[in-house]
């Protein structure tokens, strides 16, 4: 895993990235790049109201050091096209077609699955404030999203993982698995899933 450097965690809204992106970093001492919603102003005013707050939700964190984020910027537009509409879409593909070339591809791309019923457990469990708005016909919109990008992603390698019955935080042996799977990975695009 030396030679991955940097790695970007990505999945549907309580698929697990930020668990498994920190428990990465650690473990490869590496920097971790989290989206910190709790930090985001916007985050709440979006999740009550998409289509008023959908433009300024759009962050991107631009970084040149080896790290493990729990986001991939390519991805971003999901967002986007799902809750924007005419001028404020035209002024983000602007605004993300301007900023992308910037961003580097990642050395490996860990793409975590989950159905919208088990990621709404997992939102309702953790409880943020600002995500009790969020609607399982939403995650089912952000599942499909997610499933057509990574169906065509090519500019990194990646991993997809079925998290459906996998806990990175809680269970050593799901993490060592995981681990074990991204230093055996020999094709571009592989699977891991436990039954």
């Amino acid at each position: 895993m030396e030679r991955l450097q940097y790695i970007a965690v990505e999945g549907p809204i309580g698929a697990g990235k930020t668990s498994l992106a920190k428990r990465l970093a650690e473990r490869l001492s590496a920097e971790p790049v989290l989206e910190r919603p709790e930090e985001n102003p916007f985050l709440a005013r979006f999740y009550q109201d998409m289509a008023r707050y959908a433009l300024p939700r759009a962050q991107l964190d631009l970084f040149a050091r080896p790290v493990v984020a729990d986001f991939l910027i390519e991805k971003d537009p999901l967002f986007a096209h799902a809750t924007l509409s005419g001028d404020e879409l035209v002024l983000y593909q602007k605004i993300y077609d301007s900023l992308r070339p910037q961003a580097p591809a990642p050395d490996l791309v860990v793409y975590l699955q989950a159905q919208p019923d088990t990621l709404a457990e997992r939102i309702r469990r953790r409880a943020a404030s600002y995500e009790r708005a969020i609607g399982e016909g939403y995650l089912a919109l952000l599942v499909e999203s997610y499933a057509r990008f990574f169906h065509h992603y090519a500019a990194a390698p990646v991993l997809i993982v079925n998290s459906e019955n996998l806990n990175f935080a809680a269970r050593e042996d799901d993490f060592e698995l995981l681990v074990e799977r991204m230093h055996a990975m020999e094709a571009r695009r592989e699977f891991f899933s436990l039954g």
